[in-house]
């Protein structure tokens, strides 16, 4: 009982860490004259993926290769089915035509370098310096080409602007990004050791727990974000979010953590979770560019393939009739 407590304290805190450390660094930096650009290209995607970074981190750093990458991997994929399922249930999708090709065709081009590196069976120190690499061209570029085609930049910049900073003095700011931080770390700590006693308790691989409860868990805020974006009517933004924290999620993330532990990759992620992530992401893809929008329909079709994997990745029974094991 105990390990489920502390596996929901650390949710907890890694959720309203990770909020906290969003709302102050945006506040931060409007304080400091940092354009709503600028913030909606760097600021939110770093920030949004503070809690899957802090994970991740923390779990290679304690040979838990299956929750470093199984956390990046398995969030992607809930990012798409479940939360872009989630929130076109609740209103349609309209899809921005002018960052959308090259945002999907970064997206789609990370995830092919990381299925490359993924394939080799190791995440080396020179992958994870190649993923940040790429991430700084994207960014740098974003910033140039949206500063010249205002169209191009309004995405991130309502992104910027849907994030309800810190009001006040910069000293205020920077104190409640502080305790965000704080709280991010220790509810890391608390969720990757929780999840590795799960794991053990359960008899399931640290992966499976990587994918399901430690993805879906540091996949709360951009959940809860996208459901309000919903209700206000303001889908568009979300889906932008999702698709930046996909790119954030196999660039920085997997960039950092490799860089900083060079790990194994797990043999269950190479065999089901990481081609599932890459269907899903294509889906996306050509879901969004036939009709520009989605509807219910669509978001139910996610949220049963969502449900559908869950099922096969807890399911010893459903992965041995398709040849899993």
């Amino acid at each position: 009982m105990l390990v489920y407590i502390l596996l929901a304290v650390g949710l907890v805190l890694l959720c309203a860490g990770g909020e906290f450390l969003v709302r102050g660094a945006v506040g931060a930096a409007r304080r400091l004259g940092v354009s709503p650009l600028l913030i909606g290209i760097t600021l939110v995607g770093f920030g949004t993926s503070m809690p899957e970074l802090v994970a991740s981190v923390k779990a290679a750093l304690a040979d838990a290769p299956g929750i470093a990458i199984g956390n990046v991997v398995g969030s992607n994929i809930a990012n798409v089915l479940l939360i872009i399922g989630t929130t076109a249930l609740i209103a349609p999708i309209y899809v921005m035509r002018g960052p959308f090709p090259r945002d999907a065709t970064v997206m789609m081009a990370a995830a092919l370098l990381v299925g490359a590196v993924v394939l080799t069976d190791f995440m080396a120190r020179w992958a994870g310096l190649l993923f940040l690499a790429a991430l700084s061209v994207y960014l740098i570029y974003c910033y140039v080409s949206e500063r010249r085609n205002t169209k191009e930049g309004a995405q991130h910049v309502a992104e910027a602007e849907e994030i309800e900073a810190v009001e006040g003095p910069l000293w205020k700011a920077l104190l409640v990004t502080a305790i965000g931080l704080a709280g991010v770390i220790a509810g890391a700590r608390l969720l990757v050791d929780s999840a590795i006693e799960l794991a053990t308790l359960l008899g399931i691989s640290e992966t499976v727990i990587g994918v399901s409860v430690v993805a879906v868990g540091t996949s709360l805020p951009e959940l809860a974000a996208s459901i309000t974006a919903a209700l206000r009517r303001h889908a568009d933004v979300a889906f932008g979010n999702i698709v930046g924290s996909n790119i954030f999620n196999l660039l920085f993330i997997l960039g950092v953590t490799a860089t900083i532990k060079p790990i194994p990759v797990p043999d269950e992620i190479i065999r089901l979770d990481y081609w599932v992530m890459l269907g899903a992401m294509a889906l996306l893809v050509v879901v969004s560019a036939t009709g520009w929008k989605i509807v219910r329909r669509e978001a139910m079709l996610f949220l049963l393939l969502y449900a559908g994997y869950m099922t096969l990745v807890f399911s010893p029974a459903a992965q041995s009739l398709i040849g899993l094991q």
